[in-house]
């Protein structure tokens, strides 16, 4: 969940770098750091614990010279938010730097049989060992292949590194993180994700796992782990994933609140066949099962509902980091692998669980050129453009949006109307302030519980979590029916409440709760169409049927949770101690 960049070429490497760092900043942002190939052979560092802005203010970070470099910015896992432990790391001798995206399993291994032989460490990173691991073998060999490859064969986990020598040479490996490289005409990229390059250069060369390569006076030699020369073409990459201009609004989070009716529209457009695919082999298989994290995962919650009911299909939602160990998979059985990113390494796990069990992959991404794309059988579009924001929001709309498409390639005819769905959610976002008004009521609060039934309970869920992620309050998503079986005790004076509660089926049930709980001192939030004595504040959503009411109660509540966020000082764009691409189990 670290992004990492590599440039060699005719401009200056450490602008150009800094650029990328901004633009993949969304995957890590405790610290960054930039390291260049000075003309005089010296590898030129400089690094901080902060933002990128931040840090290149501070340090100058776009001021190092030379045509080759690398950068990277951290989502800490082996040791604290430092300077010290920010990347590059460089080898002990100084010969050798690298930025390093991932978990080296064996680093405490390599680092006793490192230190053994001399070599120092200065930080508390895993990410060290493989500088040191590339210096010894230099020193040995004075070859940076060798030393490459015999750093690889050493080291056990999940990775992607690039590396830089003191000759110039730039080098990296792929084993389960992204990784690529972007060809453009003044120089070479090699980056975790196409928008550290998008803005040079439409062409990348994706790197297989168990791929190294070398960078050297303009070529790209691209191997296997034992050396062999591998042949990878270059591919066309949208543009639209370089449109990161976050346009007259304050934040990329509300930007793209608002760009959730388009959303809704074209969520699976161009994978309609893709769908209907996977419906068929959900139809001979019998049932299914659903996987995800965060909010993937309560997209899948929602399809698992919307499939019964509409289809009658049984579809198992399963969180991806339970599915290894938790989960009866039927041989011949369909796994929809729900993912934005699609480099989640939870679900990339879940689906290499699911392949051994005899599984068909169908995965449910936003980027067809991702680890989860290339993994899957069977590929369904997101089509809702770049998602900036750590938490995700109109990727939810789009999942769910094709979990509903699915229900209606299976039944022949679910009665859901998306374009009513859409318009319903574009009246939502144009009561914004609104719901400002009432989001200033909650921004001194500690802890606040969603509740809803049925279709509006995993809308919950995901209300709740939107809430954590952007106001570091404490939220809990529950089903309304078992507010008295257990959640009551934790009522008191003044505990603030938010029920979705619409006019359908569920809301009689659901103002009986809201009573219950304002008996006992609560402060009723109503998210509805109809206005209740029995709210302490009012949301307004427009009238419709349940699956329009469960878009725009969850599109309400996002909008609550930014609006809170901003009158408590949070930045909405990035969550403290969230990344938005979880690489890492």
């Amino acid at each position: 969940m670290c992004s990492i960049i590599g440039y060699a070429g005719r401009s200056a490497a450490a602008p150009v770098l800094v650029s990328g760092l901004r633009r993949m900043e969304y995957r890590g942002y405790d610290s960054v750091g930039v390291a260049t190939w000075g003309e005089d052979g010296a590898i030129l560092l400089k690094k901080g614990a902060g933002r990128v802005e931040e840090v290149n203010r501070r340090l100058g970070l776009d001021g190092l010279a030379g045509h080759a470099g690398m950068g990277h910015t951290r989502w800490a896992t082996h040791g604290v938010v430092s300077d010290t432990n920010a990347h590059p790391h460089t080898s002990s001798a100084g010969g050798v730097a690298i930025v390093h995206n991932g978990v080296i399993e064996n680093h405490l291994e390599m680092r006793r049989s490192l230190e053994d032989s001399g070599y120092v460490f200065a930080s508390e990173t895993d990410s060290e060992v493989i500088a040191n691991l590339l210096q010894r073998y230099y020193d040995q060999t004075g070859d940076v292949r060798s030393s490459l490859l015999g750093t690889v064969s050493n080291i056990r986990g999940h990775y992607a590194f690039i590396a830089m020598f003191g000759d110039g040479t730039m080098a990296c490996a792929r084993h389960g993180k992204p990784l690529m490289a972007g060809l453009a005409d003044d120089g070479l990229f090699l980056a975790s994700d196409v928008r550290g390059f998008i803005e040079y250069t439409d062409d990348a060369v994706y790197l297989e796992n168990g791929t190294c390569c070398m960078v050297r006076d303009g070529v790209l030699e691209v191997m296997d782990f034992e050396g062999n020369a591998v042949r990878r073409p270059a591919t066309k990459v949208s543009r639209e994933f370089g449109d990161l201009d976050k346009g007259d609004h304050d934040h990329y989070t509300i930007k793209e609140i608002n760009e959730q009716p388009g959303v809704i529209r074209r969520a699976g457009a161009s994978s309609v066949a893709q769908i209907r695919r996977v419906a068929d082999m959900v139809r001979i298989a019998g049932h299914a099962y659903a996987t995800g994290s965060g909010t993937s995962y309560n997209a899948a919650l929602m399809g698992r509902r919307v499939l019964a009911r509409f289809a009658g299909v049984r579809l198992d939602a399963v969180i991806a980091s339970e599915m290894p160990g938790d989960t009866m998979l039927e041989r011949g059985g369909v796994l929809l692998a729900i993912s934005q990113s699609g480099e989640s390494a939870d679900v990339l796990e879940a689906v290499r669980t699911a392949r051994r069990a005899g599984c068909t992959i169908a995965g449910v991404v936003n980027s067809a050129n991702s680890s989860l794309a290339r993994d899957s059988d069977v590929v369904i579009r997101m089509d809702c453009g770049p998602e900036v924001g750590v938490a995700a929001t109109k990727s939810f709309c789009a999942q769910y949006s094709i979990m509903l498409r699915l229900a209606e390639a299976l039944a022949g005819d679910t009665g859901v109307d998306l374009e009513g769905v859409a318009s319903a959610v574009s009246r939502v976002v144009q009561d914004s302030d609104r719901i400002r008004e009432v989001a200033a009521q909650i921004r001194d609060i500690t802890d606040v519980y969603v509740l809803g039934r049925g279709l509006h309970y995993p809308a919950a869920v995901e209300a709740a979590l939107k809430i954590k992620e952007l106001t570091y309050i404490h939220a809990e998503g529950l089903a309304g029916g078992e507010m008295k079986h257990g959640p009551l005790a934790l009522i008191e004076k003044g505990t603030p409440v938010i029920v979705l509660n619409p006019y359908d089926s569920t809301y009689g049930d659901m103002l009986l709760g809201a009573r219950e709980a304002r008996a006992r001192g609560a402060k009723i939030i109503g998210i509805s169409d109809r206005e209740s004595d029995a709210y302490d504040h009012w949301i307004r959503i427009p009238p419709g049927d349940e699956v329009s009411y469960s878009f725009s109660e969850v599109v309400a509540a996002q909008l609550l949770a930014y609006h809170a966020a901003v009158a408590r000082d949070a930045d909405p764009d990035y969550p403290r101690n969230l990344a938005k691409s979880v690489t890492v189990k």
